[in-house]
């Protein structure tokens, strides 16, 4: 949850180096400077990920939102909650992720760089068996799994069908269903491993078992095809759930067709999208969509939006998991040359350390000449043969130096017992702890070095905070605080509003008899009760379902109270309704209730945000935000 909700922290990182370095102060919060570098990389990097190009801002708009975000941060500050242990722990998990690329040797030639642009050009379809072994597996399991994955791809060359063997062996959940189908991808969509072993593999064969973090895989290539790019389109949906009836799955059927011959007929797309599109996200923007890649979206939907040759025009509705689409095509994107790709390529290799082929040793060593390592070899020999035992008398011995600072024997017995090392004789060891020491030094200075890791950290640091004074202040409270809410919601009634509806019932009888002898008792004057307990005196011949509707929730009352389409093998001699329609009227409490809490927890914020910026003072200096380039 606090991943997905870190607005500022976890929207995918770009490409650094692109942040302005300026130390300038563009603003002060209680006192605190803000500098336009800081506002500038969180600017850049949420207008670059925003949903749509409508979304985006002017330096000057963003800048209501960045305070509001650190007046929370100042309060959060202000209350010690970042000096929680909690907090510490969280933020130091955080910092080692992050970390971890800038303490890897990331060396990568341009042989490398232009293998995975070529890649880049293509797309596989494949397929894959996987076996899932830990990956600290003991020698003994490795051995294990790798004999039963080389037999079963024995059984598929010998002739026993891929999918087949899928369903019967694999331990990826989804082989159940797509029989090991993957579907096309292309590079950094898959684990390199598996990615090179799916692109060294001819297509119609099946490769050699393959070692990823998952486990052992084969995969066998189905297609190779050109990558097509990206498109951009738009798409009118009518949602079926995965539990929904036939009928229902029928009805939907039936709303789309009649779309689409509307369609057909010249009506315009984004207004019947905005109009009749369940997808309500797309629906105001005229059904329009993210731009997508083949591989990155269900291949139900993809495969017949790629097939679309010519923009503008538009598929027959298609069927996925998620119900039935008419899908437009607004434009078209190739991949982009090796020049402009070729900066983004470099950065992801350098976050995958499986990519790229450098050494950690060369790294290190490189590490020792910019810090200016020394070993003083006398007092090396004279560790020789020492064990842990013999602490006392290598103490003292400065062991090498580094940046100015000697490390002793001390330091060393200290590693060794801090990191529960098995062999305690010290001479097998020391370089071991060498390469800890020079890492450690070089982690210490990397907010110093990289100004976009130093970024990066301040907001996973207020992101927290963030977090955890909303999650107390506003989330928890909302929820928890039933009078408030109550207070509210007798305050703001009619903000969620029931549109017309029919409330009654609907009455399914076992034959025409028992209809007809349900309308002689209901034109008694009979309750539903009364009559169900007159009827069902011998088994169950009536049934009651009482409830309210709106249109198009049930397709018994849309036939029945708004003249809708007969459902399929429908029986009207033995169903029928009663009740009657009613106006629209406000959604009580318990029938809104997250809606209610939602708007009371805007409510919360709002007047919080009036009490922070009351209570904390905030100056801007206008000439610093002009010189912030929009995006």
């Amino acid at each position: 949850m606090k991943r997905a909700f870190f607005s500022f922290v976890l929207i995918c990182i770009t490409a650094f180096g692109l942040f302005a370095q300026d130390d300038e102060i563009l603003m002060t919060i209680d006192g605190q400077p803000v500098t336009k570098a800081e506002f500038e990389y969180i600017y850049k990097k949420n207008n670059n990920n925003v949903f749509s190009e409508a979304d985006k801002k002017s330096p000057e708009d963003y800048l209501d939102l960045f305070i509001d975000f650190k007046l929370k941060v100042i309060e959060a500050e202000n209350l010690k909650m970042d000096t929680s242990q909690a907090f510490i722990n969280e933020l130091a998990g955080y910092r080692k992720e992050v970390a971890a690329p800038y303490l890897t040797d990331t060396n990568f030639d341009e042989q490398l760089v232009k293998e995975t642009y070529n890649r880049m050009t293509k797309e596989v379809d494949a397929s894959h068996i996987l076996l899932r072994l830990d990956q600290n597996a003991t020698p003994d399991q490795e051995a294990k799994v790798l004999e039963r994955i080389t037999n079963i791809r024995e059984e598929i060359v010998n002739g026993k069908d891929f999918g087949e063997a899928a369903v019967e062996y694999s331990e990826d959940p989804s082989a159940k269903d797509n029989k090991g189908h993957l579907g096309y991808f292309t590079a950094f969509m898959m684990v390199a491993p598996f990615e090179d072993a799916a692109f060294e593999t001819p297509v119609g064969e099946v490769s050699e078992p393959v070692r990823t973090r998952f486990g052992y895989h084969i995969i066998k290539v189905n297609d190779v095809r050109k990558n097509k790019g990206e498109i951009l389109v738009a798409h009118i949906m009518k949602n079926v759930a995965n539990d929904a009836s036939e009928e229902t799955r029928k009805a939907q059927k039936e709303k789309i067709d009649a779309i689409y011959e509307e369609l057909l007929k010249g009506a315009d797309f984004a207004e019947m999208a905005k109009k009749e599109s369940d997808d309500r996200r797309t629906a105001t923007e005229g059904g329009k969509m993210p731009w997508f890649a083949a591989g990155r979206i269900i291949p139900e939907f993809s495969n017949p939006a790629f097939a679309i040759e010519n923009i503008g025009d538009f598929t027959k509705p298609v069927e996925t998991a998620f119900g039935y689409h008419i899908i437009k095509k607004l434009d078209e994107k190739p991949v982009a040359s090796f020049e402009d790709m070729k900066a983004e390529i470099e950065t992801r290799i350098k976050r995958d350390p499986e990519r790229s082929n450098s050494s950690q040793h060369a790294f290190i060593a490189s590490l020792k000449d910019e810090y200016g390592y020394s070993e003083n070899e006398a007092n090396k020999k004279v560790l020789a043969e020492k064990t842990i035992l013999d602490s006392a008398s290598v103490s003292k011995l400065v062991l090498f130096s580094i940046y100015g600072k000697d490390y002793t024997g001390a330091d060393f017995t200290s590693w060794i017992a801090n990191n529960k090392q098995q062999n305690p004789i010290y001479s097998t060891q020391f370089e071991q702890w060498v390469d800890a020491e020079v890492l450690a030094l070089e982690d210490a200075k990397l907010e110093i070095k990289h100004p976009e890791f130093k970024f990066l950290m301040k907001e996973y640091h207020d992101g927290i905070l963030l977090f955890n004074i909303s999650q107390e202040k506003i989330w928890n409270y909302a929820s928890q605080d039933s009078a408030g809410l109550e207070a509210f919601y007798e305050k703001n009634k009619g903000i969620h509003m029931w549109n017309e509806r029919f409330k009654g019932s609907i009455i399914s009888c076992e034959d025409p008899a028992v209809h007809e002898q349900a309308d002689n008792l209901f034109g008694a004057g009979l309750s539903n009760d009364e009559v169900m307990e007159h009827i069902n005196v011998d088994g169950e011949l009536i049934q009651f379902k009482t409830g309210a509707w709106e249109e198009g929730e049930n397709p018994i009352v849309d036939y029945f109270v708004w003249n809708g389409p007969k459902p399929a093998g429908f029986n009207e001699e033995v169903t029928f309704v009663r009740g009657d329609k009613v106006g629209p009227e406000p959604k009580e409490l318990d029938e809104a209730r997250g809606l209610y809490i939602s708007d009371y927890q805007k409510y919360l914020e709002e007047k919080w945000i009036k009490e922070l910026r009351s209570k904390y003072k905030v100056k801007i200096n206008k000439k610093v935000l002009k010189t912030v380039p929009g995006v």
